[in-house]
């Protein structure tokens, strides 16, 4: 079976679902992804490493990388002619021109392969004319939409989409970067510490988590990990609230040196707050803490409560008091904590790592072509 896989990737845990893909005894797999990337941290080439189980085509990305609906890739055949794919799984939403340059790519050079698309979104926003027209032209030519979340499987039904919709996040997380800390680190002297992963805007909630803070006292501190257009409102409201020391503004990190923190910290926390346009949709920062076996405390905003299951604590987004309580608890109970973070090391390994979604992802795939085949024969 011939793979086509074309993602923005970027990482090198990013692709290690495609090498794992590879490495199915059935599979043969390309990777279409970026030359270079560049975003708010800069720009670096991303040259091919040897060595891989998958082939891998670099390609430029054209008009507004960072925009995942206005994003082109600069290629015009993506290897269909040379590859003949089976199937075709591009992880763009379908509502953008990334998705519908490959459907039509598709359509022209290599129509008997299968086309996945992929979907983040759980939110139905207000769309211009053209961009309703882009949604239901790659829509109507997907055989297959794989959905991050619940939500956005729902939504898909109201659009009118009566082809196979079901979840199975595009990511998983890589265990061989996140795992729990060794037990003779376990104990020690440092203050609780509460720590936020993502991106420092308004709708993340961070000003609601540094507020728990200053409400939850004593020795705790908070390490903010990430950057945005907020960070300087929210050292502001740290300095009001006198917190000095005990908020840390770390900037971004590499996924190891995130992995590392996280098993520095006690709890995570994801205090998302949900906007006419958007809601978390996934929340990868949680995952990789649960990997980590780190207990975390998230909102209820979108898929938060779905990807938490049991592994924590949920609040009611907006609700500082009720954040703050939960804050108490894990500080007051290290058995708490323990028992927290076993359940999230456990529900990751079963549903979110990079083995067990690629797993699914290519039993996905069989079912796809059998379905194909049944259909010519």
């Amino acid at each position: 079976m011939r793979i086509l896989y074309i993602a923005r990737y970027h990482t090198v845990t990013a692709e290690r679902k495609i090498a794992l893909l590879a490495g199915e005894p059935d599979m043969d797999v390309w990777l279409v992804r970026p030359r270079r990337w560049r975003d708010e941290h800069g720009s670096s080439d991303l040259p091919v490493r040897a060595g891989q189980p998958h082939h891998t085509v670099a390609v430029p990305l054209v008009f507004q990388p960072g925009d995942p609906h206005r994003c082109l890739y600069g290629t015009f055949s993506f290897a269909m002619t040379s590859v003949r794919p089976d199937i075709v799984h591009v992880e763009e939403e379908p509502d953008s021109l990334a998705a519908l340059q490959v459907a039509a790519v598709r359509r022209l050079v290599a129509p008997r392969a299968r086309l996945v698309l992929s979907t983040w979104q759980n939110v139905d926003r207000a769309k211009r004319r053209q961009v309703w027209w882009v949604l239901r032209t790659t829509l109507r030519q997907a055989d297959a939409v794989l959905c991050a979340n619940r939500e956005a499987q729902a939504l898909l039904g109201s659009f009118g989409y009566r082809g196979d919709a079901r979840v199975l996040p595009p990511q998983g997380v890589d265990l061989d970067v996140f795992y729990p800390r060794r037990p003779e680190r376990a104990a020690d002297d440092t203050p609780f510490t509460v720590i936020y992963v993502g991106r420092l805007v308004p709708e993340k909630g961070v000003n609601l988590l540094i507020d728990a803070m200053g409400a939850l006292g004593g020795s705790s501190r908070l390490v903010l990990i990430g950057g945005g257009p907020s960070r300087a409102s929210l050292e502001a409201r740290a300095s009001d609230l006198a917190l000095g020391d005990r908020v840390q503004f770390a900037g971004a990190m590499s996924p190891m040196e995130l992995a590392e923190q996280l098993r520095r910290s006690d709890v995570l926390v994801l205090p998302s707050l949900s906007t006419p346009v958007w809601k978390e949709q996934f929340g990868r920062a949680l995952v990789e803490a649960m990997a980590c076996g780190l207990p975390v405390v998230g909102s209820d905003s979108g898929a938060i409560p779905e990807v938490v299951g049991d592994a924590g604590l949920i609040f009611p987004e907006g609700d500082i008091p009720a954040l703050t309580g939960c804050l108490e608890r894990l500080a007051a109970s290290p058995e708490l904590r323990v028992e927290l973070g076993e359940r999230g090391r456990l529900r990751v390994a079963r549903m979110y790592s990079q083995e067990r979604i690629a797993s699914r992802t290519a039993a996905f795939y069989r079912l796809l072509v059998e379905e194909r085949d049944d259909r010519d024969d």
